[in-house]
């Protein structure tokens, strides 16, 4: 078992602690250490545990991906294929208009698109419409050129799965990858039991709740309301706006059912007898397609240097990047994940056949001594020994 002492000592003696921290270590086969301290509600003083639901943030982009690839097994999904012929309308940069998009362009970061337009849209949102802003666009580079970690790119690659399903992408999303797994997780809260929304972890700022204080209850909508503050999920259209179950972020998870994907991934597409995934998809998403060359992306402060299909890979030796996490040199893959003070990670060591799930809350955006991830992330992905 793992002390979270040990976790807490890791930390510089002025960061404050935790409100939650959650960290599963696995192997081919099994968890081989679990620690849970902290409170997933402070003000009801709930214990958290490892079989909480979170939202683990951009760890969501890689559950996404698995479920593209397995449409794309299906013959449903192309990934170089132009995705406006399915989407229904023309999806392109308007200082590229000639310049196709495609799935491995949004789940890479390299369509062209930028966060510098809001999304995450309300319910009756017209994402074309949201999308025609030439503010969502980077005018500068054309789609495949270009790396720059954008939100947006989630919500149509949502979008996309829809409209060539027509299912709701969290139902979707549940057939695809949660159910076969026995994952109680959910994007959203719309397709997780009221009794699994009750158990959510709060997730703080400063002691202050930002997302998913429930106290105890579901919440009283499970997506972003309309304009007009209603909640009815009965306007749901497939592809009209892939944001509303917040493919980019809002995945809620335990630390357990995120340690059970890594242990899919480390046995190529299989887990506890369940085949999800060809080894061959596996291979897809360990596949760096593209990586830091000193111009041709923007890093984040050295945050992302190297990354596939929704995939991060680490460490990058170059200069620029700041992405050694582990401070060790051996390669890893997997995703973090950021947003309203929480930090998560799944990485994997696929040459040890090992890996670690973890996330906290409360987390303050202070950098760490070997990475641009923070202390509490560099003590959670390496313990000390």
């Amino acid at each position: 078992m793992l002390l979270p002492a040990l976790l807490l000592a890791a930390l510089p003696q002025t960061a404050p602690e935790p409100v939650a921290t959650v960290r599963i270590a696995f192997d081919r086969k099994r968890e081989t250490a679990v620690s849970a301290t902290g409170y997933a509600d402070l003000a009801a003083q709930r214990p958290v545990t490892p079989d909480d639901p979170v939202r683990v943030a951009s760890i969501s982009k890689l559950v996404v991906a698995i479920g593209v690839l397995r449409l794309v097994e299906q013959g449903t999904l192309d990934l170089d294929a132009d995705v406006s012929k399915a989407l229904g309308w023309p999806l392109r940069n308007p200082g590229f208009p000639d310049t196709p998009i495609t799935l491995r362009l949004l789940l890479s970061h390299r369509s062209s698109l930028t966060d510098n337009v809001d999304y995450v849209l309300p319910l009756d949102a017209d994402m074309a419409e949201v999308l025609r802003d030439p503010r969502a666009w980077d005018a500068e580079h054309a789609p495949g050129s270009f790396f720059r970690y954008t939100n947006f790119n989630f919500p149509v690659i949502a979008a996309v799965m829809e409209r060539a399903t027509g299912e709701r992408f969290d139902r979707l999303m549940d057939r695809l990858v949660l159910r076969p797994l026995k994952l109680d997780a959910c994007y959203n809260w719309a397709s997780c039991a009221p009794a699994t929304a009750a158990r959510a972890v709060a997730i703080y700022r400063a002691r202050q709740p930002t997302k998913d204080d429930h106290k105890g209850a579901p919440p009283a909508c499970a997506v972003t309301p309309a304009r007009d503050g209603s909640c009815d999920l009965g306007r749901w259209r497939d592809g009209a706006n892939g944001a509303i179950f917040s493919p980019q972020g809002g995945l809620r998870i335990s630390a357990r059912g995120l340690a059970r994907i890594g242990r899919l991934l480390l046995n190529r597409g299989r887990v506890d007898g369940v085949r999800l995934l060809s080894a061959q998809s596996v291979t897809l998403l360990e596949t760096p397609l593209w990586t830091f060359d000193g111009s041709n992306g923007d890093t984040g402060d050295g945050f992302y240097c190297s990354y596939g299909l929704a995939v991060t890979f680490l460490p990058t030796a170059r200069p620029g990047c700041s992405d050694n996490l582990f401070g060790d040199s051996r390669p890893r893959l997997g995703h973090g994940g950021e947003a309203y003070g929480l930090r998560s990670g799944l990485w994997l060591d696929r040459a040890a056949g090992t890996g670690v799930a973890f996330f906290a809350t409360d987390v303050p955006d202070t950098t760490g001594t070997r990475s641009a991830f923070t202390p509490v992330e560099e003590a959670l992905a390496a313990p000390p020994r």
